[in-house]
Formats: structure tokens, sequence, C-alpha cells
């Protein structure tokens, strides 16, 4: 067995029995148990692991709250990765300058908060990593357990973080909820286009421009719940349709159309002015949160309530999937008491938050066992994997950049569950090539779009129904396939997946495309930028394909048999256009 480059440190003042012990070595990982045992019940005061490693090949540091920021830190910042059950997953990812794993650690509690960070000391040019436990406030407890994934292989950054991905959901706690159909199929959302103002007729309309351009789903997001337009909460909790009162009429004529039907809730807010708002005064979380109270879920008649609102609206509107929002809003606030005082059965909020959504998964799925989920970036840890099959990137109006990153970042983690898109929208006036690399942007997760369709112009619909179609055309390669996300530090200018053969290539900034093409006898390029051409270089051997090229609106550029040689090659392509390079043979 090779020894470890590293000696963990145990840091606190711990009033218990603490060991750290190895109880599993595999080539290049280690994995360990930290146990804590107390006399008696107790608040556990933090507990650090610590370790350091030489800085020689780092170049980053891949965390899955990062978004943006996958630079080094160091060691006098003290912004860290807090994870819990309901925001971000616990592990961090080192990489080095090829894209290459140097280090990658996690936590097998994602349910608890812990607090991580990779720092660089300039007095010793190491990293030092750690891992905090009971940083946040914490019930009294007699014990904990929980285990440390520590990986040194010499792999791609993306491929260990997609070991840690299939370590968690090894765990019974964290198996999987099944992905059906509908969660990997194109969807129409109402929020970026509608926001609160929505219309039943001009929703209908949209939805059957959307059926013909290759969407099944239509989520109804914030709105349908309220008069108010003001993009506010106060009459959250009560959760009835008083903007579209014959809701199940509405679902059936959706469903008329050929599309399924999705709806939104803010799950833990419960605003003022709402009848609930007097029901269930003092258990609440909080009541100072900006929007509205957030209710306790550990008392069993709130979990109960919401629960009902939930398996009622999908029983008597016949719903096909829920958008559950806000959970990462569960959460211990400074006024929260930590017992099981008053009627609450849990005394940690975590573990509540987790058996109220075990209960509402449950529950719809015995109604309809193809239920639709839909959680969003940062509520997207292993845990929640239980509970929801389709993961969104956070936020990204307008902006392809981000939503490209996010997107990656989910993917990374989520294993088979259904990575999304932030919905995409543009400006009204945009031109269909800048449109359009806001599709391509997306086109690693299932894509979501919300834009107006009826008003859009007849070249904008043809690009959404070629790229829609040829989207469903790679989709098994898309979301089954190995996944490669090049240069995290560059916002990863370049993503692939490969299956069977077939290469699919997002291409975003001016960047050179290494590829074998001796392994693949079908690879398509997706020119995801505003420049018009794709530089190749060949790694492999002289390979003959039938070339195709398109433009954004699928109108054919160019089609000839292409020599593709060793080495350097540009291959002219349309703004936002596609490339394809076919063997006849295959």
């Amino acid at each position: 067995m090779v020894e470890a480059r590293y000696t963990i440190e145990l840091l606190g003042d711990f009033g218990a029995e603490v060991d750290l012990n190895l109880v599993d070595v595999q080539e290049g990982i280690r994995v360990y148990e930290l146990s804590v045992e107390y006399e008696q019940a107790q608040v556990p005061p933090p507990i650090t692991l610590r370790w350091k490693i030489p800085a020689l090949n780092t170049k980053g540091v891949w965390k899955s709250g990062s978004l943006y920021d996958k630079r080094m830190q160091y060691d006098w910042e003290l912004e860290h990765l807090q994870a819990r059950v309901s925001v971000n997953a616990p592990v961090i990812n080192i990489f080095g300058h090829q894209d290459e794993n140097v280090l990658t650690f996690a936590c097998e509690d994602a349910i608890n908060m812990v607090e991580m960070n990779a720092l660089l000391r300039e007095e010793d040019n190491c990293m030092y990593c750690h891992l905090s436990f009971f940083k946040e406030a914490h019930p009294a407890i007699r014990s904990y357990r929980t285990r440390i994934w520590i990986d040194e292989r010499d792999i791609l950054f993306s491929e260990a973080l997609q070991s840690v991905s299939d370590w968690w959901a090894s765990f019974e706690a964290y198996k999987p909820a099944p992905v059906p159909a509908l969660a990997k199929a194109p969807l129409y959302s109402t929020w970026y286009n509608f926001h609160q103002s929505l219309d039943v007729d001009i929703l209908l309309e949209e939805c059957r421009i959307a059926k013909t351009l290759g969407y099944e789903l239509i989520i109804l997001d914030d709105g349908w719940q309220t008069m108010d337009s003001n993009r506010g909460y106060d009459y959250t909790g009560d959760w009835l349709p008083d903007r579209i009162p014959n809701m199940a009429e509405f679902v059936a004529q959706v469903h008329a159309i050929g599309m399924k039907f999705a709806l939104w809730y803010s799950v833990p807010f419960c605003g003022k002015k709402s009848k609930a708002y007097q029901q269930f005064k003092g258990k609440f979380l909080t009541e100072e949160h900006r929007w509205a109270p957030v209710f306790d879920p550990r008392y069993p008649e709130v979990r109960q309530y919401l629960i009902d609102k939930y398996t009622n609206a999908a029983k008597e509107w016949n719903l096909d999937g829920f958008k559950l929002d806000f959970i990462d809003d569960f959460k211990v606030y400074e006024s929260t008491e930590l017992t099981k005082a008053n009627g609450r059965d849990y005394a940690n909020v975590n573990a509540a938050v987790a058996r109220l959504l075990t209960d509402v998964m449950e529950s719809l799925r015995a109604i309809k066992p193809d239920i639709v989920i839909e959680f969003r970036q940062q509520y997207i840890g292993p845990t929640m994997r239980k509970f929801g099959n389709m993961f969104r990137a956070f936020d990204a109006p307008n902006d392809p950049v981000s939503n490209r990153i996010r997107i990656t970042d989910v993917k990374l983690l989520c294993g088979n569950t259904a990575p999304h898109s932030d919905m995409i929208e543009w400006h009204p006036d945009s031109s269909v090539e800048r449109s359009a690399v806001q599709v391509l942007s997306s086109f690693f997760g299932v894509p979501q779009m919300s834009v107006h369709l009826r008003s859009l112009p007849e070249a904008h619909l043809k690009m959404l129904e070629f790229y829609n179609n040829f989207w469903l055309e790679v989709a098994d390669v898309i979301l089954a396939g190995a996944f490669r996300p090049h240069q995290p530090i560059a916002n990863y200018p370049i993503l692939e997946a490969a299956k069977d053969g077939e290469l699919v290539v997002g291409v975003y900034e001016n960047s050179v495309v290494s590829i074998d093409t001796t392994k693949y006898h079908k690879i398509d390029l997706l020119n995801g930028k505003m420049s018009e051409d794709i530089v190749l270089k060949n790694t492999g051997e002289r390979t003959p394909y039938q070339l195709t090229v398109w433009d954004c609106q699928g109108n054919i550029q160019k089609s000839t048999l292409l020599d593709v040689q060793s080495g350097i090659l540009a291959i002219e392509a349309p703004a936002a256009g596609l490339i394809r390079l076919a063997k006849q043979n295959a």
C-alpha cells in the first residue's frame, strides 16, 4: 500500500472520545471514519480535520458552490464552502494544469452542515485542506459518525468528482430517485417570459407552439396562486389557484395539446397575509426572513400540511410534476431553538428537512410513479437526489456563459439525475445567431425555454425547431455518455460527451479542439460562438468523413467528403452553426 502524502490532524476542544480510522483503501483512494462518543448527550463543540499537501501542480479549486470562481483561495480568506441537506455538496477538488485531479476530498454526511476548504498558505506554498463539523448550531447528541473520502488518483478532475457522486449514491440514505423519461424531455417555463402575469388563453397558445417545437412539459411558475404581481411572498402558504381558479380544466387543456404539466411551489415560505400564517403562528424557524416567515418542518403538522398541499394538487388537478423552490431557506436561524420542545418531533432542522422531502416524494410517487420533481442549484447535493429527479442550473437569465458553467457543475455530481439548463431567454431584438448561442450554451443539459414563442420571428422558430430536434437526436450521448468538461478555471470553453463511437463537442471560445478521430464514427461540433470556424486538432490517424455544415436555422451550407488528416484543421462554420463528421461505412 502506497503511503499517503498527508497526515490528518484533529483540532478542537472535543470534550469527548474522538477517533479517526482508516477503514478502506483502494488504488489512490482512502476512506476514513470519524467517530465521536460523549458520556452524555450534549451540544457538540466544533471539530476540524486538517491536512496539507505541497502546491506543486495546483491550478485551481472546484467546489459545488463556487460557480464562476475556481481560482485558488488563500488562508487569510475566510469564505468557506458550507454544505448541508439543502445547500451545496460536501466535496472539493484541487485540479492541475491539464485538468487532472490533484486531490479530491468529500464527506459522507450530506445532511448536517459541514464546512470545507482548500487554501494556499504563502509561507510554505502548501494547500491546507480542512473539514469542520458542528460549526452550525446543533442539537445535543450522544454520538456521531461519518466517513471522509480522499482521492489522489492521476485522473481527470471530472472523473474524480463523478466517483464521489457514485460513492454517495452507494449509501442507502442517498439512494437516487428514479428518473422518468419526462425528466429528460425539453420543457417550457413561464417564469422569465411571464413572471407573475399569467393568462390561461395566452399560455395555451404558447403550449400549442411549444409542442410543435419539441417541448413536452410546461412548468407553470410563480403567479398562479395569487393576484399580487409584486414578485413578493405575502400571500404564499395557502396555495389556492387565485389567478387560475379552474386549474383542473387548464391542466386538462394542456394535456389535450399533448404536453405534461408541472406546478411551482416555494416550499418554506408562509406569507403574513395568508390564512396559513395564522394557523401555524409560532411554528416557524424565523419570522424575520426578508421575504416571508419560514415554516418549521420539525413540527409533524407542518410537514403534513405541506404534503397534503402537494398530494391534493397532484390528485385534484392531475399534475405530472412539481418545481419545489427555495428549499435552502430551511436552515437554523439565530432565533431557532434546537430542541424537541413544544410539539416538535425533531430537534435537528436538517434532519427534519430530509424527513419532509422523503415523505413528499414517497407520497407523490404513490399517486403517480413517474412524477417529476425539479430542484435548482444550489440545493442539489447527494441527499437531494433522493427527493428530486431534475436538477436545474441556478438562475442565469440571458446569460449563456453562466448557464453553461452552472449546467456543467450540476452534471459533474448529479449522476443519472437529469441536469437541466436554466430557462433560456433573450432580448426580443436579438439576432437569430446570438439567440442560438444561448441555446447551444445550454446544450449539455436538458433545455428549458422561457421566451414568448407566439411573437418570435420565423427565423427564431426555425432555429428552435432545428436545435431541439438535434438535441433529441443526440440526447442519449449528452445525458448518458462519458462527459468531459475542459478548463474549469476558464469557464469550460469546450464540453464533450461520448458514447458508442459518437462524440458531441460544444465549442464556446476560439479554442483548439483536440480529438482522436479514429475513435469515433460520428462527430458533432457545436459552434457555440459568433466566430465562423472551428479549429480541430486530429491527434489520431487520417480519417475520411462526410462533412455536413448547417447554419443555426438548419439550412445546409456545405456537404462534401473530407479527409481529416493528422494535425491542425480549420473548418468553416456559420456563427452558432453545426458541423457533422460522419464515416460513410459506419
